[in-house]
């Protein structure tokens, strides 16, 4: 038996929800491949996210962390490879008004680090299911990227047998519909996912985490 622990943000900049956060509520309690589910929300703040995660990480001893965030204007959903040492939320501050520029997450750390779940295979199980995925080689440099880094950082640094990654979701339909244009002419809907289906995508790669480890 193993633990995952599965992370969430709160609805963050002008949208009312977060995939992020619904996926990690529905999921929080489930058994998946032999993995207890534990699910959390993190609120979206540059100057303590990271080390609420990683306070978590040591009070819970988790096998496997996947962390979610959004990504408006993904098409899928999008399983990333490496998390780089940098807080960079230029045009996009945090909930708090907070917004770094090139500012590195660890001072003393690596340059980046790469996730340890199987990105790839993951991909291709999600390809089997019919669930439009693929990996991605940039989580940005907002927090989804932070937390991608910083659980590495902090795994290595405590020599911790731990797999971890991050997976980035697409709009769900309505946050699609309230960031659309479509009354105005030639207008346009941002691409969407049904949250039932982003739902199974997670709960495929928890799987194929628990399975491949």
């Amino acid at each position: 038996m193993t633990t995952t622990l599965l992370t969430g943000y709160e609805p963050f900049d002008d949208y009312e929800t977060n995939p992020s956060e619904t996926i990690a509520n529905r999921l929080d309690g489930e058994q998946i491949a032999g993995s207890d589910v534990v699910g959390e929300v993190f609120p979206v703040e540059f100057e303590h996210t990271n080390e609420l995660l990683c306070d978590r990480i040591n009070e819970l001893d988790p096998d496997i962390v996947i962390s979610l965030g959004l990504a408006p204007e993904r098409t899928a959903i999008n399983i990333e490879r490496i998390g780089i040492n940098v807080n960079s939320g230029t045009g996009v501050p945090d909930n708090v008004g907070v917004e770094p520029e090139n500012e590195p997450i660890e001072a003393d750390g690596s340059d980046a680090h790469f996730a340890t779940i199987p990105v790839t295979k993951i991909v291709r199980d999600l390809a089997d299911g019919d669930i439009p995925s693929r990996i991605s080689n940039t989580a940005g440099t907002h927090l989804c990227n932070n937390a991608l880094y910083s659980v590495r950082e902090y795994a290595i640094q405590n020599d911790l047998d731990l797999d971890s990654g991050f997976i980035h979701l697409p709009f769900s339909p309505a946050l699609a519909i309230e960031s659309a244009d479509a009354y105005v002419s030639a207008g346009t809907v941002p691409p969407s996912m049904p949250l039932d289906l982003q739902t199974e995508a997670v709960r495929r790669s928890i799987a194929v985490a628990t399975e491949e480890r």
